[in-house]
């Protein structure tokens, strides 16, 4: 018997059940007690002879005086009362589980570590619970055998790779050499552009407040140490971020701003809603049908957006998906002018 009750259906069911018995069985006290008065005596007896009401046969009623509460109005307002309490609590009964999942898919999706959810409340509930912290643990190891497959891909890749480099030398022929060398550095950038778009992908950090406007001149410092021509606009607050994830968005912008103009401007705009950064250069641009997909992996676009001119094509797909990390997006517009500007809108909700 308590098996049955022990589902997400059968308390939601004894509760409304419980409510409407408890309605009935007091309105049938109620009017039991305080039942309707007597019928009133028929017209022609209404009246003595001597024009008096005549007094009433206590016999004919035998029950309390009726209150100025005793009508209908108490045990149906108890009446609604009661299943109004019954429907709240049936409905927080119902949406609690489908809660504690949503909060849960919400910490998985921040941590993979994160604490497993409860396995407790209805069976539905229950099993809920444990067919999800199955799904965690199955995820967690996937992701940890894919980090052992990375580290034996990078090391047994780099091992011969760095093996044919040394071999180059020997070759006389220094045309040959010279591409044999550009086909080797080629497939060595690949390797590491591969690995650190998958080491993103499965990177999980907690967010923290963190000053932005200080952590983009800091960028732009570095940038100009180097010799590139790079400037910085606009005030913002701190804002609660990813550190690492909002560091990899801006910096795969601003190369590939140095990469194809030679130059880059960043400029902040901050409200209450929202955090706007946008990556200005002045270079050859993208053509509106294409930005979307430049935001795909290994894709490049041809003539000055090629792989003569650097990188592999996950630049910009390791910055988009940095920015969906963050809780906010990445887009692509024409730069008045010509050229390109990148705007990654942060929410501050």
């Amino acid at each position: 018997m308590r098996a049955r009750f022990d589902t997400l259906f059968g308390r939601l069911f004894g509760v409304l059940l419980v409510a409407i018995i408890l309605a009935h069985l007091l309105a049938f006290a109620w009017f039991h007690h305080y039942g309707p008065p007597p019928p009133p005596p028929p017209p022609e007896f209404a009246e003595g002879f001597d024009g008096k009401r005549p007094p009433m046969d206590p016999r004919l009623d035998s029950r309390p005086p009726r209150p100025w509460f005793g009508g209908p109005l108490v045990p149906l307002t108890f009446q609604l009362v009661s299943l109004i309490i019954a429907a709240w609590y049936g409905a927080k009964l119902l949406s609690r589980p489908i809660q504690r999942l949503s909060d849960a898919a919400e910490r998985l999706s921040e941590n993979l570590d994160s604490e497993p959810l409860d396995e407790s409340g209805p069976r539905e509930a229950r099993q809920a619970a444990h067919t999800f912290n199955k799904m965690q643990h199955r995820i967690r190891e996937q992701v940890q055998q894919r980090s052992r497959m990375l580290g034996a891909v990078s090391h047994d890749l780099r091992t011969p790779l760095s093996r044919l480099k040394l071999r180059l030398e020997q070759i006389d022929n220094e045309k040959l050499q010279g591409q044999m060398r550009q086909d080797l550095d080629d497939m060595i950038s690949m390797l590491d552009a591969t690995l650190t778009y998958l080491h993103e992908q499965r990177t999980s950090e907690a967010r923290q407040w963190m000053d932005v406007q200080a952590l983009i001149e800091s960028l732009c410092e570095n940038a100009q140490d180097q010799g590139a021509d790079v400037q910085a606009n606009g005030h913002c607050a701190p804002l609660q971020v990813q550190p690492m994830a909002l560091r990899s968005c801006i910096n795969n912008l601003l190369d590939n701003a140095l990469r194809y103009a030679g130059h880059g401007l960043i400029t902040l705009e901050d409200n209450r809603e929202q955090l706007v950064i946008r990556v200005i250069d002045h270079g050859p641009g993208i053509a509106a049908d294409k930005r979307e997909a430049v935001f795909e992996p290994f894709f490049r676009l041809e003539g000055s957006r090629n792989r003569n001119s650097g990188g592999v094509g996950l630049g910009m797909t390791i910055a988009r998906e940095a920015a969906e990390r963050l809780g906010g997006r990445l887009s692509l517009e024409e730069t008045p002018g010509g050229g390109l500007t990148a705007v990654i809108q942060l929410p501050r909700s």
